[in-house]
């Protein structure tokens, strides 16, 4: 959607599409997303989805990407421009040139170096890994502060790990900021910790407004003890006119939020969400989805088999278990505990609902929101006993004391229903079934058999499993075509028959 659109020309029209691009000025507003009847994903070219409703996205079952690495070059040159910029005095310096006051300003306006200076990074991901590259190739000396950041990650990139932001500032004379804004980031750099910092120190944000306590700033830097800052992003944008850091003149350095505007980032952006889009749409590859797991390639290729699987043991689920359950269990075992499982999880969440509500409503994207306004806890775990399976999916769903459990694993390459209340089996995922728990004794397998054959129905495969102690059994017949209620009301009334249901997944 093209920035200049209004948002009356995107309600009047988003009706009818399955896909939205869109750039920083447009606003997918509750509105908009109520309109759009047929969307599946928005795809933000650039890093911050700020001017989209993430909330009401994940109501409508709508996916929301960013393209986090088309800017990532481009960022990272602006802040560390915007750094030399302050150092340097460039902005007061040009400002002397052109009202004729060269010899003045050249002493006026006399900066810094930035060889040697320690720096402090808070967040090390894409933008602040590169903007260290160039910091280093500056000789500065680097401590970062990253929740996510490994020890080892740290000793790769030759930065100094720093447990707390407190520990990062403490003596730094440059702090660049690369992290989102959220609660935990809101107002990071504030007056205590400035305090931290060395006399003279600068403050770099290129990253979001709201992470710099603006009025906090303002007095560290009339004090003295900070000597200036380099901003390209402010608490709102644009600034007011009255806005007390525009009125400081010595190493400052505005930009009107450039980070991500070079040509070859907004063609790099335009395109990797393009293709994102596209992907999403064709094969339903997810990348860079920012309220979901994402799924490339290479991973829907190594879990795709699972995800099958667990799509079919969530409808089954809902056909076998207790109605109005407290919580889904999703237990892995063998190598795949190791991998990501979370989108499988919520595949098993996404069909169990899609079949217990029949509403058509209930997708990938809004499954957790709608189980928890249920009240349905979805829980991950790991099982760590032996099993006789090298890779095994239990499902659980809990209501009080009841349980029913369901497994699925992996034969060869073949996904299989191996377990149906602690009760083995082998079936397959897909077709029409019959499962039936009856007396075990001689005669109602045949009796099933009889019904299926007078009604014409043929027998596709078939699994036993009994229960000596509780003296029943479990009868999955796999069929052709699925059974009319009539015939399962037959079914039911053959002597031994306890419980009857049909399915298909």
């Amino acid at each position: 959607m093209d920035n200049n659109s209004s948002a009356e020309e995107l309600l009047s029209i988003i009706a009818d599409y399955e896909g939205l691009v869109v750039r920083s000025q447009t606003k997918v507003t509750p509105e908009v997303l109520a309109a759009a009847k047929n969307l599946k994903v928005i795809g933000r070219a650039g890093v911050g989805v700020d001017n989209i409703d993430k909330e009401s996205a994940n109501q409508h079952g709508v996916i929301v990407m960013n393209t986090p690495t088309g800017n990532t070059i481009s960022t990272a040159e602006h802040a560390f421009t915007l750094m030399l910029s302050a150092a340097r005095n460039i902005a007061p310096g040009h400002r002397s040139v052109l009202a004729g006051e060269f010899k003045a300003g050249r002493k006026a306006n006399q900066g810094i170096e930035m060889h040697g200076k320690r720096l402090a990074v808070i967040g090390m991901g894409r933008i602040g890994t590169e903007f260290v590259k160039r910091a280093q190739a500056f000789n500065m000396n680097v401590v970062a502060f990253d929740p996510f950041l490994t020890q080892s990650r740290a000793d790769e990139l030759k930065v100094e790990l720093a447990e707390t932001p407190e520990i990062a500032l403490t003596g730094a004379d440059v702090v660049t900021l690369h992290v989102p804004l959220n609660e935990g980031t809101q107002g990071i750099i504030n007056a205590e910790r400035l305090a931290l910092m060395n006399q003279g120190a600068l403050v770099v944000n290129c990253a979001r407004g709201g992470l710099v306590d603006e009025v906090a700033l303002k007095a560290a830097i009339d004090s003295g003890h900070i000597s200036g800052c380099g901003l390209d992003v402010f608490t709102e944008e644009p600034p007011s006119a009255d806005h007390p850091l525009l009125s400081l003149d010595k190493f400052v350095a505005f930009t009107p939020h450039l980070g991500a505007s070079t040509a070859e980032a907004q063609e790099n952006v335009g395109i990797q969400v393009a293709e994102q889009v596209r992907d999403f749409l064709a094969t339903g590859e997810i990348r860079n989805a920012i309220n979901m797991p994402s799924l490339d390639a290479s991973a829907r290729a190594e879990i795709g088999p699972y995800l099958d699987l667990s799509a079919s043991l969530g409808k089954l689920l809902a056909k076998l278990a207790p109605a109005n359950p407290d919580s889904l269990r999703v237990s892995y075992h063998g190598p795949l505990a190791k991998k990501d499982t979370s989108l499988i999880s919520r595949t098993t969440l996404t069909n169990y609902l899609e079949a217990s509500r029949g509403d058509g409503q209930v997708n990938i994207v809004n499954a957790p929101g709608i189980a928890a306004e249920m009240g349905l806890e979805l829980v991950e775990s790991t099982i760590h006993a032996k099993t006789e399976y090298n890779e095994l999916v239990v499902v659980e769903l809990r209501k009080g004391d009841e349980r029913f459990r369901l497994a699925g694993s992996l034969i060869g390459s073949s996904p299989r229903i191996v377990e149906i209340d602690k009760l083995y089996v082998d079936t397959n995922i897909k077709g029409h079934f019959l499962i039936v728990r009856n007396d075990d004794r001689p005669g109602i397998v045949g009796a099933l058999g009889t019904k299926l054959g007078e009604a014409a129905i043929n027998i596709a495969n078939l699994s036993l499993a009994r229960n000596k102690t509780e003296g029943n059994a479990l009868t999955v017949i796999e069929l052709d075509e699925p059974l009319s209620a009539q015939l399962m009301e037959e079914l039911r009334a053959i002597p031994g028959v306890i419980q009857s249901t049909g399915v298909s997944l």
